[in-house]
């Protein structure tokens, strides 16, 4: 038998204010703030059924959730490390050294674009620019930045994850 999908109520709650902000019968334009609410409560990642409800709530039929969740990369469509490195690999960063550093980490952890290490921690995720041409190479690991990357740099940051000092809220 499977779980039930749902929301804490403090989280449907939330819900509910998001889709209070836009007209009536414009609920889908709180998809994007509420999925990141249920990636956040269900585990890190949107599976099928998680998209389904958030479908439900929204009044909007499946495949517009399944749409706009597999367009975006700040969305998981699969079970993700704790620390997710979402190095940059667009122009300005590839000229500055992201390719070393995605090499770099790719060897450090032993796992390729998109995989997650076996131990859980830490999922690498090649992105299209983060907005931080000026600082590149970066990568984004939770909602903060990491600019001017060297190795030196790189290595202290998975160390300190491991250590469970790096902050991803």
């Amino acid at each position: 038998m499977s779980e039930t999908i749902a929301f804490k109520p403090e989280s449907l709650a939330q819900v509910h204010k998001i889709i209070a902000r836009y007209p009536e019968g414009r609920q889908k334009s709180a998809l994007l703030p509420v999925l990141h609410l249920a990636q956040k409560e269900f585990g890190g990642w949107l599976d099928v059924p998680v998209m389904d409800y958030v479908a439900e709530l929204l009044s909007i039929k499946p495949i517009e959730v399944y749409e706009v969740a597999t367009f975006y990369t700040m969305f998981n469509m699969k079970p993700v490390g704790k620390y997710v490195l979402e190095v940059c690999r667009t122009g300005p960063c590839m000229v500055c050294g992201s390719e070393k550093i995605l090499d770099h980490i790719r060897t450090k952890l032993n796992i390729k674009d998109g995989e997650t290490t076996e131990d859980g921690m830490f999922t690498l995720k090649p992105a299209e620019c983060l907005g931080a041409c000026g600082y590149a190479p970066m990568l984004q690991l939770g909602k903060f930045f990491h600019e001017n990357l060297t190795i030196e740099k790189v290595d202290e940051i998975l160390d300190l994850c491991r250590q469970g000092q790096v902050a991803l809220d």
